[in-house]
């Protein structure tokens, strides 16, 4: 049986090398390309793939994540194998809450590649090494974990925001902010917004 499948990637050259590599088998057929989120849902309506390869950075609109919900969201939805560069644990929980069968990094072996778009057309999921040692690190740590919305907090602290500016742009009052920060200070053990930053790249949480 021969997997049709869709690229999802900004980056022409990445999208050429990997049909090239892809059309090497006789067991995949690429059948459609798209660089950003709105151009992916139209090729996946119009070419039914059994599988799309997508890239978490699509330029300035919404990016792969957006992009993998949409798709999911579909009527007949395709399984959906993240080929990324990024490997932050608040990538990778994003990208399988959005709905993603599996989670590669693009430095990944072929074989390792073509495994996986096996995997995830059968339903199975399929995960990087490295992400898998997120997932598990994460599982098996007594440590409370960061909510999403800590998460954002958090990037948004990265970027330099104040409370006012952030308790805008996440559509919360400023002292629900603070309670925020609260929570992330005592999960990162740090006092300082600074502290939580430089502890949440360390730790992978978010990436900079």
């Amino acid at each position: 049986m021969t997997l049709r499948l869709v690229l999802v990637d900004d980056h022409p050259v990445v999208r050429a090398g990997v049909r090239a590599l892809l059309e090497s088998r006789d067991d995949l057929q690429v059948v459609g390309e798209a660089s950003n989120a709105a151009d992916a849902v139209q090729v996946v309506e119009a070419e039914h793939p059994d599988v799309v390869l997508m890239d978490l950075s699509l330029g300035d609109g919404p990016g792969g994540i957006e992009a993998t919900a949409s798709l999911r969201a579909l009527p007949d939805p395709p399984a959906v194998l993240v080929l990324t560069t990024y490997d932050s644990e608040s990538d990778i929980l994003r990208a399988l809450d959005a709905g993603a069968a599996g989670y590669l990094l693009k430095d990944a072996p072929p074989e390792q590649l073509f495994a996986g778009i096996q995997a995830v057309a059968k339903g199975e999921p399929a995960l990087a090494p490295s992400v898998a040692g997120v997932l598990m690190r994460r599982a098996s740590s007594p440590e409370p974990r960061l909510t999403e919305r800590e998460v954002e907090v958090l990037e948004l602290l990265a970027d330099g925001l104040g409370n006012r500016e952030m308790a805008k742009a996440l559509f919360v009052s400023e002292a629900t902010v603070k309670s925020h920060l609260s929570h992330i200070y005592s999960k990162l053990y740090v006092d300082t917004r600074a502290g939580a930053v430089a502890a949440a790249i360390e730790q992978r949480i978010i990436r900079r």
